[in-house]
């Protein structure tokens, strides 16, 4: 049984992921942080599968998922308010982001990143300021951060901004 939240502290989605242990890493930080996670399919593999419920540990069944077939029917579904996408393509850091409860925190496959058409969609209906990017060093090399770290990056910058700077989870 998931544990419904009424009021999540973010909304995680994860658009089209890849690989199983970024998404129970994620499902996990969603569990420990009071969001809910998204899924939004198609993705790589089954969501049963054994590595997605062992990155998840003993949180799985706790995690408050909503799984969508698509992103329209996401985007049906949902109606997000606020939406912040995290890209490496993005030129404003994560630090200026003006987060609020309930945002939607949208995070690209660990492969292909996020649809272009999704970037366009983000940019047009909030601004290109909700694009926002992790500071990493102007080096070809190091392209992007693993998918569970940023989502786990997020969710806290994002939480340390809700509790102005606290240490408690503003629950």
């Amino acid at each position: 049984m998931n544990d419904q939240l009424l009021n999540p502290i973010f909304n995680i989605v994860l658009i089209h992921p890849q690989i199983p242990n970024n998404t129970g890493n994620a499902g996990r930080t969603a569990v420990v942080t009071g969001c809910r996670l998204h899924v939004v399919r198609p993705i790589a593999f089954d969501m049963d599968e054994q590595a997605v419920r062992r990155a998840g540990l003993d949180y799985w069944h706790l995690v408050d998922l909503r799984e969508h077939e698509s992103w329209s029917a996401f985007m049906q579904r949902e109606q997000p308010n606020n939406v912040w996408l995290y890209s490496s393509h993005a030129t404003r850091s994560h630090w200026q982001a003006p987060m609020q409860r309930g945002d939607y925190l949208l995070f690209g496959n660990e492969t292909n990143g996020t649809p272009d058409e999704i970037h366009a969609w983000v940019a047009q209906k909030f601004g290109a300021d909700h694009l926002l990017r992790f500071p990493m060093r102007d080096n070809p090399a190091c392209r992007s951060l693993n998918l569970a770290t940023s989502v786990a990056c997020g969710v806290y910058e994002g939480i340390r901004r809700l509790s102005n700077g606290g240490e408690c989870i503003p629950l």
